[in-house]
């Protein structure tokens, strides 16, 4: 997959102008030195930008960070653990950025422990991505021959499995137990890293944040909407002729952004927005539509996890989706029965429908199934198993009845367009 950096764009911020790494210098040269902002100064900064968070949550980052330092209290101690797993198949642009401008988000996270009262600061990446891990390494070490920070950044490694990036399975591995989910709550800013306050933050969020130092809260405005204002990575892929990662204004369509990636190879059927979380989403429904939140509630959808992928009618649909249920079963921790019982039958059954041996009934129950296990589950991860089905079983209607009484179609064996990576088969 290419990197476009769409030089040209007025709303270019995270990306650099080259896809060629930054070391410390060239970083000092186009942002200069970090300014070093009061723990209040850098709240209020983040609340005056209206900056969501942009691992999947969207959840206001001055609301996170205030929540964290209200529990470290005076004379407390809180930790802070960058979340650079990037655990969504579909989603390099986490992988880029920390590649590309590993500075700028160091600096995000410099600033988040100074607002938090943070002694323990910990990057969080997983086995798989080796490259990244390099790139933290030698930024770190950069960092700390120039003494350019006092504080010790550490690299922790986790396994290759699916849900080991969710907050609190991440928070478990960085306390040194198994990276599975826990329930909540407590949550991780009352209680997180070995009982304590802590702040787990994705990386491009960081990185943002790190920019609102520098610039402040109206530059961050100055594009986007109200309720969603700044810029967003995307991991633009599919029927796409120039795949790769994108920054865009979040008042940009979603045509707007495939057109940048070279248009579609193909008449457009289906957008996957969000990841494998995410919804399927018919084109016509979602072209016109900008990446805010707002706009895109109105269709069901969410940017979640920056993934945006195009389908064409050559697509089989239901054989993606059947792939990927078939994986986000064998990723759960086995702990609840939605996930340790409800996702195995779910995905037995969708796929027994999609090559055409099952009874017509078995539509009916997995819409039942569907409703029956949502919200239940230890972590979110059957609920947004569900998100998917639901939203595939709605787009692709049509296919599914047709699978049903005949068996795979004729684009069933296409080479898949969604990605199922190879995953560890423990938790550490």
């Amino acid at each position: 997959m290419s990197v476009s950096t769409d030089v040209g764009s007025t709303s270019q911020r995270l990306l650099p102008a080259r896809a060629v790494p930054e070391d410390l210098d060239a970083h000092l040269a186009g942002f200069g030195p970090r300014p070093h902002l009061e723990a209040v100064a850098m709240l209020d900064a983040l609340d005056a930008s209206g900056l969501r968070g942009r691992g999947g949550a969207d959840f206001p980052t001055g609301v996170k960070w205030r929540a964290v330092r209200e529990h470290t209290g005076r004379g407390g101690d809180a930790v802070v653990v960058a979340n650079a797993a990037e655990c969504e198949p579909a989603s390099f642009k986490d992988r880029f950025l920390l590649t590309y401008r590993p500075h700028l988000v160091l600096d995000g996270l410099e600033h988040a422990a100074e607002a938090v009262g943070a002694r323990r600061v910990v990057i969080y990446t997983t086995k798989s991505h080796t490259d990244v891990e390099a790139a933290l390494r030698a930024a770190i070490r950069e960092r700390r021959r120039r003494d350019d920070s006092d504080r010790f950044i550490d690299v922790l490694v986790g396994p290759n499995r699916y849900v080991a990036g969710e907050e609190t399975a991440l928070v478990s591995r960085v306390s040194g137990h198994l990276a599975k989910p826990k329930v909540v709550p407590p949550r991780p800013f009352q209680s997180g890293v070995d009982h304590l306050p802590t702040l787990v933050q994705n990386v491009e969020t960081l990185a943002h944040a790190a920019l609102i130092a520098r610039f402040g809260a109206p530059w961050f405005r100055s594009v986007g909407t109200e309720r969603s204002p700044g810029t967003a990575l995307l991991t633009v892929s599919g029927a796409v002729r120039t795949p790769g990662v994108l920054e865009a204004a979040c008042d940009t369509t979603v045509g707007d952004i495939v057109d940048r990636a070279g248009g579609v190879d193909g008449e457009p059927a289906t957008v996957l927005l969000g990841g494998y979380f995410g919804r399927w989403v018919a084109a016509d429904r979602i072209w016109n539509k900008t990446i805010d939140a707002l706009s895109l509630q109105s269709v069901g959808a969410s940017l979640g996890t920056g993934v945006l992928l195009v389908a064409t009618a050559t697509t089989c649909g239901i054989s993606e989706t059947d792939r990927v249920l078939t994986f986000l079963a064998s990723q759960t921790a086995g702990q609840c029965g939605p996930c340790h019982v409800g996702l195995p039958a779910i995905a037995e059954t969708f796929h027994k429908v999609a090559t055409g041996r099952a009874r017509p009934a078995a539509i009916d129950l997995l819409v039942r199934w569907s409703h029956d296990i949502r919200g239940r589950g230890a972590c979110r991860h059957p609920d947004g198993a569900m998100l998917f089905l639901a939203s595939a079983m709605e787009v692709f209607a049509a296919d599914l009845r047709h699978h049903l009484k005949n068996g795979s179609c004729r684009y069933s064996g296409q080479r898949p367009l969604l990605p199922i990576p190879a995953t560890d088969a423990g938790w550490w």
